[in-house]
C-alpha cells in the first residue's frame, strides 16, 4: 500500500492543475446540489420495535387523520396581577389568538386550535390558560408563514399587558452555532502557525480541510430530503469533518517537510509523505469510519444516518489529504518552509544539519519521552488514577432526551414551559398518551384502573376512534417529563396492562424507550467497534499488546470524559463557564456517539504516533529508544493535532441546540484526555515498561496476517534507499512507472 500511495502522492503533486481543478469541480457540483435543492426538514424520528414506536404505528392506523407525529404548540397566557384569564379583558384577547390561528395564513398546515375554555384548560387559580395548536406535518416542515402566524397571533395580547408565550415543537428551527465554530478556526489557525512557523504551511491544513467539508456538508444538504436527513445531521458531520480533515493535512504537510529536511526532491517528498503518513492516514480513518458506520447496530434510523454522514465526510478528509494536499504543496512551492530556514532544508547534506541539530538540542516531544521512561510506573499511575479520579461522576450518569425545560431561560420555549409547570403541575408538560386497542369497554376499565395509580395527577376520558375499535387516554403525571418519578409511572402502565391492548406513548414515553434503546445496545456495540479495530490495529502495529493497550486506554479516557460531561451537564459543576443553564440528564445518545467518535479520533493519535515509534524499532532501535524517537518526530506534530481538534469542537459549544453543546464538550474533553494524558503520558510508560514484548507477535499469527507496513519499509527496499536515505535510481524507476 505504502508504494501505491507514493505514487498516488507524486501523481498528485506533479499533475496538481488537473487534481486542484477535479477537487474545485467537485466542490461546485456539491454547491449546486445544495443550492437547488429544498431546506433539510428534522427527519423521521422511530424507534423500531418499542412500545412507544408500536403505539405510533397503531395510531396512524386507526386515526388516520390525527396526525401523531405533527407538531404541537401550547401558547400560554398569563393574566396580569389581580386578573383572571376569563375575565372581560383578558377572555376576549384569548379568543381573538384562537380565530386569527383559525383564519391566518397557516391554517392550511394546522388540523386543529383548541380554545382554553372549550377543553377546560384554565389553572384552578384561574391566572393562566392555554391554547393547544395540532399541525398536519413536523416542526421542521412548517412553512415561514405558518411559523409567523403562531408569533404574530400573540402580538395584540402582548401589547395589551398579557404575559403571552409558545411552547412546544412548532417553533423548532435548526440549531445555531453562532461564531463558535469560526473561533475554534481561528484558534486551529494560530496553532498550526506555531506548529510550522510559516503561513502557507499553516494555510494547506485549513484550506483543505474546508474544501473536503464544504464537499461533504453541500452533499448532505443536496440528498437530506432524498434521504430523510435531519438537520442536525450536517452540524455534527461539520464538526467532525473539520477536525479529521486539519488533522490528516497536518499529518502529511509535517512529514513533507521532514522529507525536504532529508534533501530530497519536492516531488519525491510529496510521494515519500503520502506513502508514509498517507498510510497512517488511510488507517487512523478507517478506525473513524469503522466507529460512525457501527451506530448501525442501535438500529435507530436517526442515529445511523448521522453515523453515515459523518464517515462519508472523514472518507472526503482521506482523499483530500491524500490527493489534494501534495497538489496543493506543489503550488505552495518553497513557501511551504519556515522563513530563514530554507538552506536547512533544502541543502545537499541530507539532513545532516538537522540531525545533529536535533541531537546536540532535544526537543520538547524527546525530553518529554526520557522523563516518562526514567519514571515509567509513577507516571502511569499518576495517570490511570487522575483519569479514575474524573470518571467517578459517571457512574451517576442519568440519561434522557431534553425538552423545553432544558431550553435557555430566555427562550420563549422555556418561559412556557415554566408557566405551565407554576400553573398547572410539573407533569402537565409530558403527559403520556395511553393507545388501548379494544373496544369502549377495555377503554374505561384502563381509565380506571391508570385513576389508582400513586404518581397519576389526572386521567382524561378515553376519545374513541369512528370504528369504535381503538381509544387514547391521556395521562397527566404528577412530576416533572425527565424524572425517575414519571420513567416508573410508565413502566408501571405497561407492567399492568394486557400485552398487545395497551400501549404508552407519547414524547415522554418514546424518550424513555429511547434511553432504553441505548442503554441496551452500549455494550454490542463497543464490543463490535473495539473488536475490529483492534484487529485494524494488529494489521498496522504487528502486535497483540500494543492494539489492547490503544483498547484499554481508550476505555480509560472515554469513562472520565462522561465523568465530565456528568458533572457538567448533570450536577451543573462550572455549568455558567460553559454555557449550561438549565441542568438535566444526559442526552441519550450522547454516549454512544461520544464512544463512537472518540474511538476513531482516539486511534487517529495512537496510529501516527505509534507508527514512528514501530518504525524505529523495526530499523533495530531499542524500544526505549525507539520511543524516543517516535516523541522526537510526532510529538510537535500530534500536540497541534490535539490542540486543533479541541478548539474545533470546543466551537460548537456556543450552540442554541443542547445536544450539539452537549456533544462539543463530551468531544473537546475526551480528545484532550485522550491525546495528553493517555497516549502522551500512559502509553509511552506502558510501552517502557513491555520492552521488547510489546512488539510480540506469534510466529503463527504473522504467517497469517497480511503485512500492510504503514512504516514504509517495503517502500524503502522498492525505492532502494541507501544508508543516507538516497535512491535515485529507483526513484527514476518509479517516476517513469
Amino acid at each position: 500500500m505504502a508504494t501505491f500511495l507514493y505514487r498516488l502522492g507524486r501523481g498528485a503533486f506533479r499533475r496538481r492543475r488537473f487534481v486542484a481543478l477535479v477537487w474545485v469541480a467537485l466542490l461546485f457540483v456539491a454547491g449546486f446540489g445544495a443550492a437547488s435543492a429544498s431546506a433539510p426538514t428534522s427527519g423521521s424520528f422511530s424507534i423500531p420495535g418499542t412500545e412507544a414506536q408500536k403505539a405510533f404505528d397503531l395510531l396512524d392506523q386507526r386515526f388516520p387523520g390525527m396526525a401523531a407525529d405533527g407538531a404541537t404548540a401550547r401558547i400560554v397566557i398569563k393574566a396580569p396581577a389581580g386578573e383572571k384569564v376569563d375575565s372581560a379583558a383578558v377572555k376576549p384577547q384569548v379568543e381573538k389568538i384562537v380565530s386569527e390561528l383559525k383564519d391566518g395564513p397557516g391554517k392550511d398546515q394546522i388540523s386543529s386550535v383548541t380554545s382554553p375554555y372549550e377543553a377546560k384548560a384554565v389553572s384552578e387559580d384561574g391566572s393562566t390558560a392555554y391554547v393547544s395548536v395540532k399541525y398536519k406535518v413536523s416542526g421542521m416542515e412548517l412553512t415561514d408563514a405558518t411559523r409567523e402566524a403562531l408569533t404574530e397571533s400573540t402580538t395584540a395580547a402582548k401589547a395589551d399587558g398579557l404575559n403571552v408565550q409558545i411552547g412546544g415543537d412548532a417553533l423548532q428551527a435548526a440549531p445555531e452555532t453562532g461564531s463558535g465554530e469560526i473561533i475554534g478556526i481561528a484558534i486551529a489557525a494560530i496553532v498550526l502557525v506555531i506548529t510550522f512557523g510559516s503561513l502557507i504551511a499553516a494555510g494547506l491544513p485549513l484550506l483543505t480541510a474546508l474544501i473536503g467539508v464544504g464537499i461533504g456538508i453541500s452533499s448532505i444538504t443536496a440528498l437530506a430530503n432524498v434521504l430523510d436527513l435531519g438537520s442536525t445531521t450536517s452540524t455534527l458531520a461539520m464538526m467532525i469533518g473539520l477536525a479529521v480533515g486539519i488533522d490528516y493535512a497536518l499529518f502529511i504537510v509535517s512529514r513533507y517537510r521532514a522529507e525536504l529536511a532529508e534533501g530530497r526532491e519536492r516531488d519525491e517528498a510529496a510521494g515519500r509523505a503520502v506513502g508514509t503518513a498517507g498510510s497512517a492516514v488511510v488507517f487512523a480513518g478507517l478506525t473513524v469510519v469503522i466507529a460512525l458506520v457501527g451506530l448501525a447496530v442501535v438500529n435507530i434510523p436517526m442515529l445511523s444516518k448521522m453515523g453515515f454522514a459523518a464517515a462519508g465526510t472523514v472518507v472526503i478528509a482521506v482523499l483530500v489529504a491524500l490527493t489534494l494536499v501534495p497538489a496543493m504543496l506543489g503550488f505552495a512551492g518553497k513557501k511551504v518552509l519556515p522563513a530563514g530556514t530554507k538552506s536547512r532544508f533544502l541543502g545537499k547534506g541530507k539532513g545532516k544539519t538537522a540531525a545533529e541539530g536535533a541531537e546536540a538540542k532535544p526537543n520538547g516531544g524527546t525530553r518529554w519521552a526520557r522523563f516518562i521512561l526514567r519514571r515509567p510506573v509513577m507516571v502511569l499511575l499518576a495517570g490511570v488514577i487522575g483519569l479514575g479520579i474524573v470518571a467517578v461522576p459517571a457512574s451517576k450518569l442519568e440519561m434522557g432526551l431534553p425538552d423545553d425545560g432544558a431550553q435557555p431561560v430566555s427562550t420563549t420555549q422555556r418561559q412556557a414551559y415554566d408557566m405551565l409547570s407554576d400553573g398547572f403541575g410539573p407533569g402537565f408538560n409530558g403527559p403520556l398518551m395511553v393507545v388501548v386497542n379494544g373496544d369502549k369497554a377495555l377503554a374505561d376499565a384502563t381509565v380506571e384502573r391508570i385513576k389508582g395509580l400513586d404518581g397519576v395527577a389526572a386521567v382524561m376520558p378515553a376519545t374513541q376512534n369512528e370504528a369504535k375499535d381503538a381509544a387514547v387516554i391521556t395521562v397527566v403525571p404528577k412530576d416533572r417529563p425527565s424524572s425517575v418519578q414519571t420513567e416508573d409511572l410508565v413502566h408501571e402502565i405497561r407492567e399492568g396492562s394486557d400485552s398487545g391492548k395497551v400501549f404508552v406513548t407519547g414524547a415522554t414515553a418514546m424518550n424513555i424507550d429511547f434511553s432504553q434503546k441505548m442503554n441496551d445496545a452500549l455494550l454490542p456495540y463497543l464490543a463490535l467497534v473495539v473488536g475490529l479495530a483492534f484487529l485494524l490495529l494488529m494489521l498496522v502495529f504487528r502486535s497483540i499488546l500494543v492494539p489492547l493497550k490503544a483498547a484499554l486506554g481508550f476505555l480509560l479516557s472515554v469513562v472520565a470524559a462522561l465523568g465530565a460531561v456528568v458533572a457538567v451537564f448533570q450536577w451543573g459543576w462550572l455549568g455558567s463557564l460553559f454555557g449550561v443553564e438549565q441542568t438535566g440528564p444526559i442526552m441519550s445518545m450522547m454516549p454512544i456517539f461520544m464512544v463512537g467518535v472518540v474511538f476513531g479520533l482516539a486511534m487517529d493519535y495512537e496510529v501516527f504516533l505509534v507508527t514512528r515509534m514501530r518504525e524505529a524499532y523495526v530499523h533495530g532501535e531499542r524500544p526505549g529508544q525507539a520511543v524516543v524517537t517516535g516523541f522526537q518526530y510526532s510529538a510537535r506534530v500530534v500536540v497541534a493535532a490535539a490542540v486543533i481538534m479541541i478548539a474545533v469542537f470546543s466551537g460548537f459549544m456556543g450552540a442554541s441546540d443542547q445536544m450539539v453543546k452537549m456533544i462539543g464538550f463530551g468531544l473537546a474533553i475526551a480528545v484532550f484526555f485522550d491525546a495528553f494524558v493517555v497516549r502522551m503520558t500512559i502509553v509511552p510508560a506502558v510501552l517502557a515498561l513491555l520492552g521488547h514484548k510489546a512488539w510480540w507477535l506469534p510466529k503463527w499469527l504473522d504467517r497469517i496476517l497480511p503485512n500492510v507496513d504503514v512504516e514504509g519499509e517495503s517502500l524503502r527496499k522498492h525505492l532502494g534507499d541507501s544508508a543516507d536515505g538516497s535512491g535515485p535510481d529507483k526513484d527514476r524507476e518509479l517516476a517513469n512507472a
